[in-house]
């Protein structure tokens, strides 16, 4: 199975920016279409961002034009340039494929204070 571990969350202000990186275990961006995920507290997960295996991508509206996917695929990682930040934008960030595996990495935990 396929670990995916994801880093670089952390504490901003608001308007703040942070860069998501996730790694895999073994080569799968090429072979998948991928995506970030987020839960915020008391809510369900949201697909965030996605990226298909040819580099399209597309993004919630609650985050267009704010945040950036992208992949590395000799380097196994995918990465969520975070910029603008809101305090809406609290959660703990997933990677995974798209459609999404069953099993997830421990996500990264960003937090946005007003």
């Amino acid at each position: 199975q396929v670990q995916l571990v994801e880093s670089g969350g952390g504490l901003v202000q608001a308007g703040g920016s942070l860069k998501l990186s996730c790694a895999a275990s073994r080569n799968i961006f090429s072979i998948n279409d991928m995506a970030w995920y987020r839960r915020a507290p008391g809510k369900q997960r949201e697909l965030v961002a996605t990226i298909t295996r040819g580099g399209i991508t597309n993004y919630a509206d609650s985050v267009r034009g704010r945040f950036s996917i992208s992949r590395a695929n000799a380097m196994n990682t995918l990465y969520l340039q975070m910029n603008s930040l809101k305090p809406d934008d609290t959660a703990v960030y997933y990677c995974n494929a798209n459609p999404h595996f069953a099993f997830w990495g421990q996500g990264t935990q960003v937090t946005v204070s007003s």
